[in-house]
This record gives structure tokens, sequence and C-alpha cells, in this order.
């Protein structure tokens, strides 16, 4: 399986275009027959386009050249040469493309099929056949073809979901993705088990959720403590962020404002997203401390709702309320 990498850097060059040629007819009793040197084909251009099955950049290799097919040369009896073939890079659904050197976003290809031009292939030459007029009618030259364009490319990733987690490392969201998605994550009792994001998915006919769980955030995130804050564009672009907090978190409103201000570190936008606080491991809680701190965050307007993903305690009541927030 390929190293999950959710941003790299890579260059591209277009096709060249093919030179047209320089060719004379040759027929029988027509010692001196006209030009029919034919146009060179264009060069292929470079196409990045998000794709169906891919989920992050680690098929790519870092600074590798991708090159189109160059055009084909033209040739006698006034045959162009072909056309070359673009190259389709192939990236996941929500990858920014980025001009490397200037920083100028060319797309953000959210949807599968969404596709971007980033180096157009050079235009072909024209044959002698081309320059041929009342009186210069045995034209001895053609046009070379035109050069690709060539670019460095910086690719984003930003997972498309629909449902971030958000926790303290080992709180149980991995857990909780596995209990309620189809994502098959690494699960372990210790600290950054997950070291990369999982994307999981709610199916219910036709409707769809899409749930992102991130790497545990830590206070001091944003100053690079822990795995800092580098995962966190993943869950830029949803629209209801679950806090996780354990349910034996002797101080669940700390635990709350803390993550609340290492989102608005990395973006002012994130806690202001629709959400709602997870208990988990509720199994492990006694009942009446339990209550009190449900208690304690309900006073300041948060909605609430614990759950033991071992046992399935309110997990189902869980997807009911994100199709009903999704709505």
């Amino acid at each position: 399986m390929a190293k999950f990498k959710d941003n790299i850097v890579i260059k591209v060059r277009a096709g060249k275009g093919g030179a047209g040629a320089v060719s004379f007819r040759r027929e029988k009793y027509i010692p001196k027959g006209g030009p029919d040197g034919g146009d060179g084909g264009k060069g292929g251009d470079v196409i990045i386009q998000a794709w169906q099955g891919y989920y992050n950049l680690g098929h790519l290799f870092k600074d590798r050249v991708y090159k189109a097919q160059n055009g084909g040369f033209g040739m006698g009896q006034n045959r162009h040469g072909q056309d070359g073939q673009d190259l389709i890079i192939k990236v996941p659904a929500g990858t920014q493309v980025l001009d490397a050197e200037t920083g100028e976003i060319l797309a953000d290809l959210v949807n599968e099929g969404d596709m971007v031009c980033v180096a157009k292939g050079g235009m072909g030459g024209k044959g002698n056949a081309f320059f041929k007029t009342a009186t210069h009618q045995a034209p001895r030259f053609a046009q070379p073809g035109m050069p690709g364009q060539e670019r460095v490319v910086l690719l984003n990733l930003k997972l498309i979901a629909d449902v971030g987690l958000v926790g303290l490392p080992n709180v149980g969201k991995s857990t909780l993705l596995k209990a309620i998605t189809n994502a098959q994550p690494k699960i372990a009792d210790y600290p950054f088990t997950t070291l990369v994001p999982n994307l999981g998915v709610i199916e219910r006919g036709e409707r769809i959720i899409k749930i992102a769980d991130i790497p545990g955030i830590i206070e001091g995130a944003h100053k690079g403590l822990g795995l800092g804050l580098s995962f966190l564009q993943h869950i830029e672009r949803v629209q209801i962020i679950l806090f996780c907090i354990e349910a034996i978190d002797a101080d669940p409103l700390y635990t709350l404002l803390l993550l609340k201000e290492e989102l608005s570190t990395y973006n002012k936008e994130l806690p202001q997203r629709t959400s709602m606080i997870l208990m988990t491991k509720s199994d492990m809680a006694d009942a009446a401390a339990l209550n009190k701190r449900i208690e304690l965050l309900e006073k300041e307007k948060y909605t609430v709702l614990p759950i033991s993903s071992l046992t399935g305690y309110n997990t189902d009541v869980l997807v009911e309320k994100l199709f009903s927030l999704m709505e």
C-alpha cells in the first residue's frame, strides 16, 4: 500500500509539436510536382483529473517530470502528423492544484471527474504545402513544432467529508469510525494510533455521509507539538464537527475549549461549524459522574450525546442525528 501523502510537488511537461514536412510530389510525367509537405501534429496536453478509487497522493513521485506525448512529424503527400496523446494524472477528489512557483490556485478538483489542463501541448509546424502561393509555388521550408508548456505543480489534498471527528489522542475516534462506517482504521490502546487521516462512509439507500477521522490533537498542536496541525486541512470542507471527549474526562469543558482553540488557530471558521459533543467510552464511566459532566456542557448550550463504540450504546442514535443534521 502506498504511503499516505496529502501534498506533493511534481513537474509537468506538455508534448512538443511535430515539425512540418518539406516534400514535393513525384508523379509520372510530371517532373516538377508541387509542394505536398504535411503539417506536424499537436503535442499532448497534461491534464490533472479527480478519479474514483484514489484516496491520497501516495502513487505520485516527488519532482518527477510527467511528460505528455510529442506530436508526430508531417509527411509527404499532404499527410499530417498524429497529435500527441494527452497525459492524464489521476488524483483523489478534493485535490487542490496550485502553481508551485506563484502559489496561484489553478483548480480545486472537488468532484470526481473534475479536471484541469496544467500544461498545453505545442502546436505542430506547418508543412511547405501551406506556404505555396501564386508567386511562390515551390517553398523549400517548413515550420518546426512549438515546444509544450512546462510547469511545477503543487498538489494539496483536502479530504471530501461531511463530518469530521476531532479529539485528543486515544479518545476513541477510530473505534467510533469503525463502528458506524465501512472504514477499517488501525486501532490500539495507546496515543497516536491514528497517524494518517481515515475516511469512512455511511450508506442508506442513495444517501451517503462521509466521515473523516484525523490524528489526535494535543494542547500546543499549533506550535508543532504532537503531530501538529498538519492534518486539519482534511476537515476544512466538513459541514459538521463531532468533538469526541472521553466520558471519564474530569474537566470536559476545558478539553472542549482546548480543542476549539487549536481549531481556531488553524482556521477561525472551524469552531463555528455545526457541532455535537460525543462523550466516548461511556461504558467505562460512573453514571452519576457522567450525568454531571453532561449537565455541565448542556448548561453552556452544547448538544451532548454519550456513546460507547464497543457496546453500541447510542451509535444508532448518532447515525440518525447525523442524517437529520445533513438534511
